[in-house]
């Protein structure tokens, strides 16, 4: 199996080839610890913004809110699944991203720059199509309080953290600031185990919002996106599961 097989289903059209690595100072200077006021807030707003809009002007627009009692069109209310799986999970993708992006730019291997870029080019779009509906709603791009909060009096399931009424401080499976420093200081194979480890135990930590949302959220674009990328993501797992076997290493251990 190659890696464009486990993404190529969300990659964008025409975007067949990973591009080169730019200069390798292009990244530095962002941890990527899911900070409340991280770079991407802004222009991905404006991105979600256009898209807004966009759908406003059409039927498409109609399927991305709730239906009252009356039949007038609403939003879904701030705490709910659709509202915080949006806003979470566009944070936790943010992560994936960032270390996706420095692997691409620094690895010598092609298979690892081509995975790199699918994760990339995929978590990106979906970001922008979440940060859209927040947007369409008139939700912020990021909930104020602790994370996942609207997992909160879930069911238990097999994946799901439990979530105290304040949420959690920080998601399943996000990588620490220092273990993003290690990867940037780290280089050839080295550091392409680091983020193979990384990245897959970001995907198992996401398992359980995925889960959630694909079950609980009441708008249907919602819930078959969140099946998506669960569908995706587990593709990805077992890939660099098979990848860090074939290079005598073993994943991490999910905190």
């Amino acid at each position: 199996m190659t890696s464009a097989d486990v993404a190529r289903r969300d990659q964008p059209a025409g975007a067949e080839e990973p591009p080169g690595p730019p200069p390798a100072d292009s990244h530095d200077g962002d941890d990527g610890g899911g900070g409340r006021e991280p770079r991407w807030v802004r222009p991905v707003l404006v991105v979600g913004a256009v898209l807004a809009l966009l759908l406003l002007g059409g039927a498409g627009g109609l399927l991305l809110g709730l239906h009252n009692a009356t039949g007038d069109l609403v939003a879904p209310a701030s705490d709910s699944v659709d509202v915080g799986f949006a806003q979470d999970m566009s944070t936790h993708h943010q992560q994936a991203v960032e270390m996706a992006t420095w692997e691409r730019d620094h690895t010598t291997s092609p298979e690892l720059r081509q995975l790199a870029y699918d994760i990339e080019s995929t978590q990106e779009a979906q970001i922008g199509r979440m940060q859209g509906w927040l947007a369409l709603w008139g939700a912020p791009a990021q909930h104020s309080g602790g994370y996942m909060q609207w997992m909160v009096g879930a069911p238990a399931h097999s994946h799901g953290p439990t979530v105290a009424n304040s949420g959690l401080a920080a998601m399943p499976g996000m990588a620490t600031a220092d273990e993003l420093r290690r990867l940037r200081a780290s280089t050839g194979t080295e550091m392409d185990v680091l983020f193979l480890q990384l990245m897959l135990r970001h995907h198992q930590g996401g398992v359980g919002m995925l889960e959630y949302g694909a079950r609980y959220a009441q708008i249907p674009e919602v819930r078959n996106l969140a099946a998506q990328m669960l569908s995706s993501q587990t593709s990805e797992s077992q890939y660099m599961t098979q990848l860090l076997a074939e290079r005598g290493a073993q994943p991490l251990p999910l905190q």
